[in-house]
C-alpha cells in the first residue's frame, strides 16, 4: 500500500537528493530506487497468494473515506543510522498524522491477510539501498548538506495497492488498486 509524490517539482527535488547519494557509491554499492519506482509505502503486506489480492483490495478500498491531503517533505536521514547505513530515505514533516490514520484504519483489515509488521510505522520515502562499497565521509557529508532541505509540498489524492515484481535489475512496480481520496 502506497503513496506516489504527485509534485513533479517535489519529485525532481527527492531525485537530485537521491542522483547525490548515489554519486558516494563505489562499485555499485548504494542502489538508487529508480525514479519510477519512489513512493511512501503505508504498509508493506509481503508476499501473498493471489486469492487474497481480492480480499486485500477491499480492504484497501476503505482509504475512500478519507480526505485528500497535503504532505511536506523534508529533511533526509538513513535507516538504522547514518554511520551504519543501509536505508537512505526522504522524511515527511507534514500529513504525518493523516498517513498513520489511513493506515491504522485499514490495519485490522489487512493484518488477516499480510505479515505483522516487525517496526513501528515511520513515513518516509526510501531513495536508496546500501548493498555494497560506498564513501562514508561522502554520504555522510551529502546528508549533513540536505539534512533540513524542504524538497516541497505534494498533494495526496490516491492510496495504492502496489505488487512488486522482483527483477535482478530492481522490482518493477503494478498499481492493482488505486483510491481515489475525498475531497475535502
Amino acid at each position: 500500500m502506497a503513496v506516489e509524490i504527485e509534485s513533479s517539482d517535489v519529485l525532481r527535488n527527492v531525485i537530485k537528493f537521491r542522483d547525490a547519494v548515489v554519486s558516494c557509491s563505489k562499485e555499485r554499492g548504494i542502489k538508487g530506487v529508480e525514479d519510477e519506482n519512489i513512493h511512501l509505502t503505508l504498509r508493506f503486506i509481503g508476499e501473498v497468494p493471489d486469492s487474497y489480492v481480492p480480499q486485500i483490495s477491499e480492504c484497501v478500498m476503505r482509504a475512500k473515506e478519507f480526505t485528500k491531503f497535503q504532505m511536506r517533505i523534508e529533511g533526509v536521514g538513513a535507516f538504522p543510522s547514518v554511520s551504519k547505513p543501509r536505508v537512505l530515505w526522504v522524511g515527511i514533516t507534514e500529513g504525518f498524522d493523516k498517513l498513520r490514520s489511513i493506515r491504522n484504519s485499514l490495519e485490522e483489515c489487512l493484518k488477516r491477510y499480510a505479515q505483522p509488521d516487525r517496526e513501528e510505522f515511520v513515513p518516509h520515502i526510501t531513495v536508496g539501498r546500501v548493498k555494497g562499497h560506498y564513501d562514508p565521509a561522502c554520504l555522510k557529508n551529502i546528508i549533513s548538506t540536505y539534512e533540513n532541505s524542504l524538497f516541497g509540498l505534494t498533494q495526496v489524492t490516491q492510496v495504492k495497492l502496489k505488487r512488486s515484481i522482483l527483477r535482478p535489475e530492481g522490482p518493477v512496480y503494478m498499481d492493482v488498486t488505486v483510491v481515489d481520496l475525498k475531497d475535502g
